[in-house]
Formats: structure tokens, C-alpha cells, sequence
């Protein structure tokens, strides 16, 4: 199984910690520390204090989890919350309705199973995404993990990176069709191969969203992978002399880059990247092959074959669509990749109970040799099935809640829990998301409209990625009430692009109506194969604008 093990350095580290925020927690709770003097402090571990309660915010990096820690995470649900966990864009788990007094002890057991929450908030880097099909996708060049691994590695609390200017995020992918929103991050790191056949990496610098939504320029087209860590801390160290600490919606180092410009910035890196290579860290092949070793491939059974696949997929209707949606081809033959959709139709979306995380973890040992993996769609990934095992799993799955047949369609959206929960929204989002999902509950209709991306994000931070959604929905307060903007044509892909907001903004009890128009549009204007995004760059905005809001 491809998870990386904690050494003696690993686990001590962690514990540590532990112990430091149980003292942290201990003083404020005795008032010995103020809210004000505790706040930079419980940040640093990932707690923040929302709503209603304190939410905890567990990174998981790359998105890699091993059925141990699934079951873990479902204990901490139901000892510590109200029985569920809310899985992020950032490959990250939530808890939403935790008591300061029960955090230590909640981090200690995720430090019995190799988890924390060290640098889920703060201005530092963020948990390392990667690819969620990373190791068993077809098309990929060589594993990312390895890398983000050793990034990983390298940032955590790095004395350098601590305390930025803003908030930092990485991703990184090892295939050319890009499932890691690369353009979306501060850094995006694309694995490809040379002339000479060696690797390397496109390095894109200055994506992000929020009230400023940019995409990331390339800024070095080949960078060998020896000199990945040389070159990261050659960009944080320029964006840590020269961001902006005086003004926050101006901290990004999005900002900066678009303000000097991209080659100018790329020559600044250059520069620091000179002297950095010669004294700081390199990324030699005795260390990655170190790393290697714990993403080696699983002893996979051989070409099983298909069993009796063909036959079930023509006699039942439901499982066929759901092999189409939620069924990916993998690397080895005779097995798939499974997207289990934390999307019912009326749900939360990215919301898993613990009897979910419990059931998933079963059947992860059962049919993914253990290892289940967190998508930025905020769905669930078995990496490793036998697609002789497909319709057992389906009927298991179909037992839990959890067959929804919709990965990449309508009602697999995206959404953050907005004003529910978080005191930084400006409207709700999970009312939204589940009025549109009952509204385009048929599946047959959502397997016609075919491939869309629809975010909702509850305010101007975008945690739901709206800007890069086909459709995105943004949650604004006009005068006390709840509005919703909507833009169209936003891509995450390789195809990356911003959506432009297409008109005034619609209240609440007419956003599901206003979603039903744009569908329409879209299959009026459609030609034979066209995606949603294929028939709006085709179009523009004109078709999509009249039928919202009538004959300009």
C-alpha cells in the first residue's frame, strides 16, 4: 500500500506538539492566556474558533489515508463531534463542533495513527495537494506523491515559512491532464519529461482566488527535480521579502506576481535561486528513492478480467451509470478507480457520518488493499479495485448511501459550509447546493447534461473555488439579505479559466431557477459531443444572458 510511514523524527515530532498545545490549552482555559494571546497559537495546530463552536481543520497530505486512520477519523467523530466529519478542497477533513477542552486529547489520537493538524491554517504552507489518481493513473509520468511527500517534509514548520505574508498553497501533479487545479494554487508543479528524457517540473507561481481571482503564470518551463526544494525556498524567499504585510487582500503572492510581472519575478527567483542552490536543500536520488520506497506499487492480483462486468452493466440501469461516472480506468489492467460521492442527491455536500467513514475504511480493506484517498472535489477515492469486484462494491455502496452515481456531473458541486458555520460568510451555501441537487435529481437528465462543475462559495474567500467552476455561485449580503452571483465559464483543468459574472445577482429562493435557465440555454445551444464549457466558449455569454434575464 502506498502511504508514507511516520520514522522516530516523524512520530516525535507530532507528539510533541501534543503536548505543547495540551499546556497552550490548559492556560487559556485557566485564563492565564487571553483569546488575543491564544488565537496565534491554536491557529498554528489548526483549530479555529467558528460559529458555534471550535472547528478543527486535520490535514491529510496528498490526500492519502489508510483504513486505520479512516476508522480513527470516524472514532474522533463520534467521540469528540456530533457523528460527522466534512471533507475539504484541500484534500483536508473538518470538524465542525468540537469543545477547546477535548482538542488535546482529540490530536493525540490522531498522532496514534500518524495525523495532525500542524499547518492547516496560519501564514505558512498549507497541506501539499496532489493528484488524487496519483501512482495508478494511466497517463501519469511519474508518481507525485514522492514529491509532495518530500515538500512535506521540508515545510513543516519550516523557521523560514512560518509566518508569511499570506497563506500558502502547493499542489502538485505527475500526469498531463491536470486534477490538481495547478493554475489555482501559489505554486503548481507539473511533472514532465525533457528532450533527454529526464524529469522535471513546469513551475507555476501567482494562482489563487478569493476577492482577486488570477491563474498561475508559468515562470520556469523545466526545472530539474533535484533542485525542486533549492527552487521552492528560492520563490518563498522572495515572496517573504517582497508581499505586501501591510495590507491582507493584498498579501497573496498572486498580487506580486501580477504586479511586477511574471518575468520579472521569475528573474527575481532566479536570482535567489543562485544562491540558495549552492547552501540550501537539494533533492538528491538517494533521498527520493528513499521516499520511493513507501509509494512503491501494491501486489496487485494480475489481469483478473472483467467477471460477468458487461452483463450487469446491461441489466441494470443504475449501476451502468454509476461505472460511467464514478468508475476510472487505472494503470494496471484488471483493476479501476472508484469515486465514492460524498454528494447524495439533498445532502451536504463532502459531509461523511462516522458509520460512512467506518463503512468506507471496511471497504477499503475489503476491495482497495486498504488505502483510500481524498479528493479536491471533496468526494472519496478507492485507488485500487478489481473490476471483477465493481458490482459488489457498487451493492455495498448502494447499502451505505453512498453509490451516487454524479462524479463530474450537476450535482456533484462543490460547497463550503458558509454562514452555518463559518463567521467569515456572507450567505449559506449547503441550502443552495441542496436545492440544485434535489432540483436536477433525475439521473437521467444529469447523464445528459453530462460533464459540469458548479461551486458554491458562502463569501469572497472562494473556499469552494467558484472562480474556476462552469458555474459558480457566490453567496454576497445585499443590505441583510442573502444574493447569489453567478458566473459562467470557469475551468480548473488544463484549460484553466476565471468565470465572468454574467448579470445581477439572485436571492435565494430564485438561484435553483436561475441555475435551470442556464442548463436550458446550454442544451439549446449544444452540438453533438459538446461539454458545458465547449458550448459556452463557442457562444459567449449571450445565449446564457438572455434566457436569465431576457432580450438585452
Amino acid at each position: 500500500m502506498g502511504i508514507y510511514r511516520y520514522d522516530a523524527f516523524d512520530q516525535r515530532l507530532v507528539d510533541e506538539r501534543v503536548e505543547q498545545f495540551r499546556d497552550q490549552v490548559r492556560r487559556r482555559l485557566t485564563g492565564e492566556l487571553t483569546e488575543d494571546e491564544f488565537r496565534p497559537l491554536r491557529l498554528m495546530n489548526g483549530l479555529y474558533l467558528q460559529l458555534h463552536a471550535y472547528m478543527l481543520r486535520v490535514a491529510i497530505p496528498y490526500g492519502v489515508l489508510s483504513s486505520t486512520q479512516m476508522r480513527a477519523l470516524a472514532e474522533i467523530a463520534r467521540r469528540y463531534d456530533k457523528g460527522y466529519g466534512h471533507f475539504t478542497t484541500r484534500q483536508n477533513i473538518q470538524f465542525n463542533w468540537l469543545r477547546l477542552d477535548d482538542v488535546p486529547d482529540l490530536l493525540a489520537d490522531l498522532a496514534k495513527v500518524q495525523m495532525h493538524a500542524i499547518q492547516t491554517s496560519g501564514n505558512c504552507i498549507r497541506n501539499v495537494t496532489a493528484d488524487v489518481f496519483a501512482g495508478v493513473s494511466g497517463d501519469e509520468i511519474e508518481d507525485p506523491r514522492i514529491f509532495a511527500e518530500a515538500i512535506r517534509q521540508w515545510s513543516t514548520l519550516h523557521p523560514e515559512f512560518s509566518f508569511l505574508p499570506r497563506k500558502f498553497k502547493i499542489a502538485v501533479t505527475g500526469a498531463p491532464n491536470d486534477r490538481a487545479v495547478l493554475r489555482g494554487h501559489d505554486i503548481g508543479l507539473r511533472l514532465h519529461r525533457n528532450e533527454a528524457g529526464d524529469s522535471g517540473f513546469e513551475v507555476m507561481v501567482g494562482g489563487g482566488q478569493g476577492r482577486t481571482p488570477l491563474l498561475a503564470p508559468t515562470i520556469r518551463a523545466f526545472l530539474p527535480v533535484v533542485d525542486l526544494l533549492a527552487y521552492l525556498e528560492a520563490i518563498l524567499r522572495t515572496y517573504n521579502r517582497l508581499g505586501r504585510r501591510d495590507n491582507i487582500y493584498k498579501a497573496r503572492i498572486k498580487i506580486l506576481v501580477k504586479e511586477v510581472g511574471a518575468e520579472a519575478f521569475a528573474a527575481m527567483v532566479d536570482d535567489e535561486f543562485a544562491a540558495t542552490r549552492r547552501s540550501g536543500p537539494q533533492l538528491p536520488a538517494e533521498e527520493i528513492a528513499r521516499i520511493r520506497a513507501a509509494f512503491l506499487p501494491p501486489r496487485y492480483q494480475g489481469n483478473t478480467g472483467d467477471g460477468d462486468l458487461a452483463r450487469r452493466r446491461a441489466a441494470n440501469p443504475a449501476f451502468a451509470h454509476w461505472l460511467k461516472a464514478n468508475v476510472a480506468a487505472h494503470k494496471q489492467p484488471g483493476y479501476a478507480i472508484v469515486t465514492v460521492s460524498l454528494k447524495p442527491i439533498g445532502g451536504v455536500p463532502g459531509d461523511a457520518s462516522d458509520e460512512q467513514m467506518e463503512g468506507i475504511a471496511a471497504l477499503a480493506d475489503h476491495y482497495s488493499l486498504g488505502e483510500i484517498r481524498v479528493s479536491l472535489k471533496q468526494n472519496l477515492v478507492l485507488p485500487h479495485v478489481r473490476r471483477a469486484d465493481l458490482y459488489a462494491l457498487w451493492l455495498e455502496l448502494e447499502e451505505r448511501g453512498l453509490a451516487t452515481a454524479n462524479a463530474g456531473l450537476i450535482t456533484d458541486i462543490i460547497a463550503c459550509p458558509g454562514l452555518d458555520y463559518c463567521n467569515l460568510a456572507n450567505a449559506r451555501s449547503i441550502p443552495i447546493a441542496q436545492r440544485i441537487s434535489e432540483r436536477f435529481e433525475d439521473l437521467e437528465r444529469q447523464h445528459d447534461i453530462g460533464e459540469l462543475s458548479l461551486n458554491i462559495s458562502g463569501c469572497i474567500n472562494a473556499c469552494a473555488h467558484h472562480h474556476v467552476a462552469n458555474i459558480g455561485i457566490l453567496g454576497v449580503d445585499k443590505k441583510g439579505t442573502e444574493y447569489y452571483q453567478v458566473t459562467l465559464g470557469g475551468a480548473a483543468a488544463g484549460d484553466a479559466a476565471i468565470g465572468a459574472i454574467i448579470g445581477p445577482a439572485f436571492a435565494a429562493d430564485e438561484i435553483a431557477d436561475a441555475v435551470e435557465s442556464i442548463v436550458t440555454a446550454y442544451l439549446e445551444q449544444r452540438r453533438d459531443g459538446e461539454r458545458f464549457i465547449d458550448t459556452y466558449r463557442r457562444t459567449g455569454p449571450a445565449p446564457f444572458k438572455e434566457k436569465l434575464y431576457g432580450p438585452a
